[in-house]
């Protein structure tokens, strides 16, 4: 079973656990069991356990892998308006483009409080011993709330 069936299932698992304590918490109040305090707190923990799985897969989403993208780590984010990752100095230029669309799509509708995000690729270019100047090797601008991306092209 994989995780992603394991998640889809523990709503229904809790649940059903938590409607058979329930069922248990009554008749332990009719036959006045003296555990009928203790399973009150096992019931509802249950069932909030169960809301809460439910609550974590409507927020779950899987990474989005576009073909031809590469993996750049990013290197800045201001949690705001920009994020930068950084090419290596061996990156091929035909995988920009979709690795700029990778970074967009993983991007949260309804994140960043609503500003459109700049996201750029950049690498470092070396000027003398120790010294480098950071060039921008593509950008994609995306508007968090419509959803959508406008490229600029360099």
């Amino acid at each position: 079973m994989s995780f992603f069936e394991l998640l889809e299932n523990t709503p229904k698992i809790f649940g059903f656990f938590g409607i058979f304590l329930f069922i248990c918490t009554i008749a332990a109040f009719i036959f006045n069991f003296g555990f009928k305090f203790r399973i009150i707190g096992a019931t509802i923990f249950s069932l909030l356990l169960s809301l809460s799985s439910w609550a974590f897969i409507q927020s779950y989403s899987e990474k989005v892998v576009i073909e031809g993208a590469k993996y750049v780590p990013i290197v800045y984010d201001n949690g705001f308006d920009l994020i930068i990752a950084k090419a290596d100095d061996d990156f091929p230029e035909e995988s920009i483009e979709p690795t700029l669309e990778q970074l967009s799509e993983n991007l949260r509708k309804g994140s960043r409080s609503g500003a459109n995000v700049k996201i750029k690729i950049r690498k470092l270019e070396k000027i003398s011993d120790d010294v480098s100047k950071p060039v921008v090797i593509g950008e994609v601008q995306k508007n968090v709330t419509m959803n959508e991306s406008i490229k600029n092209g360099k």
